[in-house]
Order: C-alpha cells, then sequence, then structure tokens
C-alpha cells in the first residue's frame, strides 16, 4: 500500500452527509454540526454562479471529499481527458480529501447511459481496469478511490469472486476503496452470497471510507434506491465493517424521496452506536462463575 493511500485511510474524519441542493438554506443559515460533507463531483462542474458559490461557502467551514458518477472507469472509450483534469481543478478549488468514482462502465462510443453498468469479474477485465485506473492516477496525482457496486445480474462466467477482484486491483494499482456496505447486502440478497463472509474477504488496508443508504425491496430483487433509512440488517453489517476495519469516514446518503435536513442528520448519527463495541451485559447477581 503506497503511502499516500495510508495516509487516506488513516484520516477517519468521522460521520457525514451527502451535500444536496435541499439543504443549502439550512447548511448555510445554521451551520450544522456535521463533521464532513461529500459532493457529487459532476453538480459542480461545467457550472458557475450558485452551485459553486455555495461550495466555496460550505468548504470554507467543513471538509469536503468528492464521489463521482461520470468517469466512466470501465468502459472501452479513451480516458476524457478534460473531465479528469476539470474533477482536478475542482477538488483543488474545494480542498476535497479524495476523489472518488464506481468500479463501473456508464457509457460506449461517448453516448452516455446514466447508469452505473457492473462489469465481469475476470482476468481480461481486470487488466483493463488496471491500466485505465493506474493512467487516471498519473493524471490526477494522487490515488483513486473506487466504489464496489449495487448488481442485479451475474456473468456466466468469472475469475473471481468480487472481494477477490477488488485485491487484486489495490495491489496491481495502489487505489483506495469506498466500501458500500448497503450495496454489499443488496448484493448479497439478490445474489444469494453471505454479506458478513464478503466483507471478511475485503483489502480492509486499501478501505478509505464507508457509504450507507437505503434501499427498495421488491418481491423478487432489492434495489439500490437511495430513498429509505438504512434497513436493520445493514445497521449489523456496518457495524461488522467497522470491527473489520478498525475506524473509517462514513457517508450517509439519502438521493430521492429527500426529508429535511434534521431528519437525514439524525440518521447519519445512528452510526455512532455501531462505530463503538457493544456493551457486555452485566451478570445478574448470584450467577457469578463457579471458582
Amino acid at each position: 500500500m503506497s503511502t499516500t493511500v495510508r495516509s487516506l485511510v488513516a484520516d477517519d474524519l468521522g460521520i457525514g452527509l451527502g451535500l444536496r441542493t435541499v439543504h443549502y438554506g439550512t447548511i448555510l443559515s445554521r451551520r450544522p454540526q456535521v463533521d464532513f460533507f461529500e459532493i457529487l463531483s459532476e453538480n459542480y462542474m461545467h457550472t458557475g454562479g450558485r452551485p459553486l458559490h455555495v461550495l466555496d461557502e460550505i468548504a470554507a467551514h467543513y471538509p469536503i471529499v468528492m464521489h463521482g458518477v461520470s468517469m466512466n472507469i470501465g468502459t472501452t472509450d479513451p480516458l476524457d481527458r478534460d473531465y479528469l483534469r476539470e474533477l482536478r481543478a475542482l477538488q483543488q478549488r474545494c480542498r476535497s480529501r479524495w476523489i472518488s468514482d464506481h468500479i463501473c462502465w456508464t457509457g460506449v462510443e461517448g453516448k452516455n447511459l446514466h447508469d452505473l453498468l457492473p462489469l465481469p469479474y475476470t482476468k481480461a477485465a481486470l487488466r483493463h481496469l488496471v491500466g485505465r485506473v493506474n493512467a487516471v492516477q498519473d493524471i490526477l496525482e494522487q490515488p483513486l478511490v473506487l466504489e464496489n457496486p449495487s448488481t442485479y445480474l451475474q456473468f456466466t462466467h468469472a475469475d473471481f469472486t468480487e472481494p477477490e477482484f477488488l485485491a487484486e486491483l489495490t495491489s496491481a494499482t495502489g487505489c483506495g476503496l469506498l466500501m458500500d456496505v448497503n450495496n454489499v447486502f443488496v448484493c448479497a440478497s439478490n445474489h444469494g452470497f453471505d454479506a458478513s463472509e464478503y466483507l471478511r474477504a475485503v483489502p480492509w488496508d486499501h478501505v478509505v471510507y464507508f457509504h450507507l443508504a437505503g434501499h427498495t425491496v421488491y418481491e423478487t430483487h432489492r434495489l439500490d434506491t437511495h430513498d429509505h433509512p438504512v434497513c436493520p440488517e445493514v445497521w449489523q453489517l456496518y457495524r461488522l465493517a467497522h470491527e473489520l476495519s478498525g475506524g473509517r469516514s462514513t457517508v450517509l446518503e439519502w438521493d430521492a424521496d429527500i426529508p429535511d435536513f434534521k431528519t437525514v442528520h439524525r440518521e447519519a448519527r445512528k452510526a455512532e452506536r455501531y462505530r463503538k463495541p457493544p456493551v457486555a451485559s452485566k451478570p445478574r447477581a448470584g450467577t457469578g462463575s463457579a471458582r
């Protein structure tokens, strides 16, 4: 693990929120107690005026991290170097601690499909992704942080499980990982694997931070919608992830049917109880161990 990735991993910022436009007014007027904010990178690129003004004001008072959805790291198209240079400029403007995106592809032949589409976990896909990640890191001049995806199908052939693929990728490139605990649970439910076993196989020395979110349950599958509170099963997985990792920065995402700031903030702060060791129950009187 590179020195730079090690420093990112060690920098536990606490519990943060995804910055959303509906909460701008509350944040600017009240400056609530939030450890840090995560911005959606593309919301502040190719734009000006109020979005950047708000970002500048919030960045003056809170740490910022960047999370994108359009890097298209897994595609066979050439890298969009203009996009990457603007991404780097945005980071310098808001002093973001790191830049993250997703292990996926989002378009081909210059067409953006506006979805996070899965990659096969094959040796060929790994070689392709390693080359792309190394090239992006050279342009950004820092490690890239990549998120495990939520998926709804499985390819007929795979050379690796997802944790194995992540371990190979991080070993070959030195990149960081954004471990989305909700995505792990959604995929485990959809594909029938054990989510706790998945977490135990993760290369934790490369995990920079966590995502938490809610999802929607359908009759045949679970969908990563970010429009509900975090479910109990994901909270329990987060407890395990926290224990296995030793603690990482954590972001709560809420992207649709967004409630008021107080509700979202309260949901995020629930993470505090899962970042602490469970309290051992006291033995009842008269039940001490025999000598």
